[in-house]
């Protein structure tokens, strides 16, 4: 009776966060890892299999619509970088930063991202009862710091969205009113869960294993890279924090390959220079269905690179980079676009395996990005001439020369525009710059061909998105942004 109890609970936490009506569902349907127990006593894992299943579900979600897709749009269309491309009015509105709280990509991303988080919280809270002398007491703990892992990174993606939000960290046990708080949670501060997240990755860190020939799982310079980016975001940022992250994964297994072209090939995956990359294995249940929402001649695609960021690689000479990362097309006859002549189209070309099902794997983080952030930290830490060595390695890689920056305020904007070209379209370029301070003044300034402004109109309630609509209904414990 009791997982009778459990079944029902967990239907109606999947209703709570999945109960949003999306504009234009492309995604198919996915394959689940489902547990089965049928047993008459309170353990929700019997064995070490459905326990390792289980987490098998947790991870599976990094190939899901937000991750597959919407993680780019963020992180990419939200910025200066690339236009939302495509006929998605939820996507224009996040290009336009003129996003509503009834915005459906704003409705399943919440979904999505709470959806994976309660997929976690149901392994941490019951691993530890299963009675299987297969599951020792490490890797229990093994599994709880990976499921941990990913509770924080997914926390991360939400407080960066959203700012303030609920803290969800129990799986329901039992069926009785007292679950009610539990369905229904205020929102935490921005603090509180940024304090978590680092109880969270610390966890993860104890356990995590060195390395891994599938970068696809978590080891300790994923850990340690997610750690450094906390801290350069969360409010005040914590430098010396920053720079020892950084330091733990330079020092670690990691190396920046010789060829940046060799980065997306294809004849790289799980490279030397990956830290935490998603496999996919180009199969009905494993195929990254989200590369063909950026390439390909059928119908116009999402994150149609900018004018302004062609022009930053045009201005710094950087023809690898922008080989790379852009591919020009001839769409003649298929669609029109306002920022684009038809005969000279451009396209991400970072993951180009598009084919359906596709094998193409996504990299999330990888040591160019941890190198480029040591250099922020040393900059701020009053340490220029260190900054500037990090900021030529990179450079140099592309065959570019080193930084004419030599005081702290130039290094901060070489440093952006470093990151800015060699990481495009990989979903950061929004991120830094709010982390930064500096999205108002960059988006503000955007300029389309020809050097006509863009007109963007954010403003500092604009940086965070607004709390769903659908969830402000169902929890009258929730408050909205200002501005929405």
């Amino acid at each position: 009776m009791k997982n009778i109890f459990k079944i029902l609970i967990s239907a109606l936490l999947v209703m709570i966060f999945n109960s949003c009506e999306e504009f234009l569902d492309l995604r198919p349907s996915s394959e689940t890892i489902a547990v089965e127990n049928n047993s008459s006593d309170s353990a929700f894992y019997k064995t070490a299999s459905e326990v390792e299943a289980a987490l098998a579900g947790v991870y599976s979600d990094f190939r899901n619509e937000y991750y597959e897709l919407d993680y780019f749009v963020n992180g990419d269309a939200q910025s200066d970088d690339c236009y939302a491309g495509a006929d998605n009015p939820a996507n224009f509105q996040i290009d336009d930063y003129n996003i509503d709280a009834t915005n459906s990509n704003v409705s399943r991303d919440w979904a999505y991202l709470y959806s994976t988080i309660g997929k976690a919280n149901t392994v941490i809270d019951n691993v530890n009862d299963v009675d299987d002398p297969i599951l020792t007491a490490e890797r229990k703990a093994e599994i709880i710091g990976e499921a941990s892992f990913i509770r924080a990174f997914n926390y991360f993606q939400l407080v960066q969205l959203w700012g303030d939000v609920p803290l969800v960290l129990e799986s329901i046990r039992t069926f009785d009113l007292d679950i009610l708080p539990f369905l229904f949670p205020p929102r935490a501060t921005t603090s509180e869960v940024y304090a978590q997240i680092i109880a969270d990755l610390e966890t993860a860190l104890a356990t995590a294993p060195v390395s891994a020939i599938n970068k696809n799982y978590v080891t300790k310079g994923a850990v340690n890279a997610m750690l450094a980016k906390v801290y350069a975001t969360m409010e005040p940022h914590d430098w010396n924090k920053v720079l020892k992250y950084c330091n733990d994964v330079i020092a670690g297994p990691y190396s920046l390959l010789s060829d940046y072209e060799k980065l997306w090939d294809n004849t790289q995956e799980n490279s030397a220079e990956s830290i935490f990359e998603i496999n996919y294995e180009g199969t009905s249940s494993s195929g990254n269905w989200g590369v063909s929402m950026f390439r390909g001649l059928d119908w116009k695609k999402f994150n149609i690179p900018s004018n302004d960021l062609v022009a930053a690689f045009d201005a710094e000479n950087d023809t690898i980079r922008k080989n790379s990362s852009i591919i020009w097309l001839d769409v003649s006859g298929k669609w029109s676009d306002p920022h684009w002549p038809q005969t000279n189209y451009p396209f991400v070309n970072k993951w180009r395996n598009f084919t359906s099902p596709s094998p193409q794997n996504y990299i999330f983080i990888r040591l160019a990005d941890i190198i480029l952030l040591k250099a922020e930290a040393l900059n701020e830490l009053n340490d220029v001439d260190g900054a500037a060595d990090l900021v030529n390695q990179i450079r140099n890689r592309v065959n570019l020369p080193d930084t004419p920056a030599d005081t702290q305020e130039e290094m901060r904007l070489a440093i952006e525009k470093e990151r800015r070209l060699e990481l495009a379209f990989e979903g950061h370029r929004w991120y830094d710059l709010k982390r930064t301070g500096r999205a108002i003044e960059v988006i503000n300034s955007v300029t389309n061909f020809g050097g006509v402004s863009q007109s963007y109109n954010l403003t500092t309630n604009k940086l965070v998105w607004p709390i769903p609509q659908s969830e402000l209904d169902k929890n009258s414990k929730l408050t909205q942004n200002p501005g929405y």
